[in-house]
């Protein structure tokens, strides 16, 4: 991407990111929405709780004409995972897993929180026993240890990689890898050993992780495993930039009535903000968060 900055970028492509676009967009400012429709909850889900929807219609329907929209508007959308997030100066930067830089003056975090599980055995029984769900928060407890990644996106080759800086043996293992040939080539270029086609059929351990089975039957042995399935949850880039979170649980970023954050130029919305977990809760907030990172990316602009 150019050198330019982006006034609104929004990482999300569920309804919360759409309508934020549609409403950053109308208001004449520079919008980028990062994500795939298929990552959102209500990709699979059927509706019939939403005002002035007839019947009930398919969440992929609701999103693919709501991607249809915010393009009408002047608002790009890019099919890219985020691999992190810094603030060198008053713009922030979004790095994307083709390695691409954005710029922006501001950012709205609509990802959602849920983090997908293996569902296989040993993976309740050992969490946080050398079962983690994030290689940024815990990837310096294995120092000089032999670890294995699951996923086959930007979120587990990138947390591989990662652990290369930490770990003396790291393994990725994957049905089959999805990610930009910019990062496939990093991985290749590095010592992450990759398994694939292959996927974990169990995990094994007393008092923390000691080895796990794979599909094709063969054992290897581990200190951690982390499960990184699909792309880096918000909290996991929030946090990197210093983004509160809520006091009691820190399970979702804390924001005030008009979606901002602690980090001015920084809003969120949806279900990453906290419960219920509902489309009309989503895309009210997508609303909010939408006028008001367009409003104080154009103050900027004319300060």
């Amino acid at each position: 991407m150019s050198d330019s900055i982006i006034d609104v970028v929004i990482i999300g492509a569920g309804p919360a990111g759409i309508q934020a676009a549609i409403h950053a967009a109308r208001k004449k400012t520079s919008v980028v929405v990062l994500g795939r429709i298929e990552n959102s909850a209500l990709y699979g889900a059927h509706i019939e709780n939403y005002a002035c929807i007839k019947g009930v219609t398919e969440g992929r329907v609701l999103l693919e004409a709501g991607i249809s929209q915010i393009r009408n508007f002047g608002a790009k959308v890019i099919k890219e995972d985020v691999l992190s997030i810094a603030q060198p100066d008053k713009f922030f930067e979004i790095e994307l897993e083709s390695g691409t830089i954005i710029r922006s003056r501001t950012i709205i975090f609509s990802m959602g929180v849920s983090k997908k599980k293996l569902g296989v055995p040993g993976e309740r029984e050992l969490l946080g026993q050398g079962v983690s769900y994030c290689v940024d928060c815990d990837a310096n407890f294995y120092r000089g240890a032999r670890v294995m990644v699951a996923g086959n996106r930007s979120a587990a080759v990138d947390g591989a990689l990662t652990l290369t800086d930490y770990a003396r043996k790291v393994y990725l293992v994957a049905k089959e890898l999805a990610v930009s040939p910019e990062l496939m080539e990093r991985l290749q270029k590095s010592t992450v050993e990759v398994l694939t086609p292959n996927w974990v059929k169990e995990i094994h351990g007393e008092n923390g992780v000691s080895s796990v089975t794979l599909e094709d039957g063969s054992s290897i042995d581990l200190d951690g495993i982390f499960i990184e399935l699909g792309s880096k949850g918000a909290l996991e880039l929030a946090t990197q930039i210093g983004v509160a979170l809520d006091s009691e649980r820190f399970k979702y970023i804390d924001t005030n009535r008009r979606q901002e954050t602690n980090i001015a130029g920084i809003y969120a919305a949806g279900d990453i903000v906290g419960p219920p977990y509902q489309m009309a809760k989503a895309v009210g907030e997508g609303c909010i968060a939408g006028m008001e990172a367009a409003t104080f990316a154009r103050k900027q602009k004319r300060a």
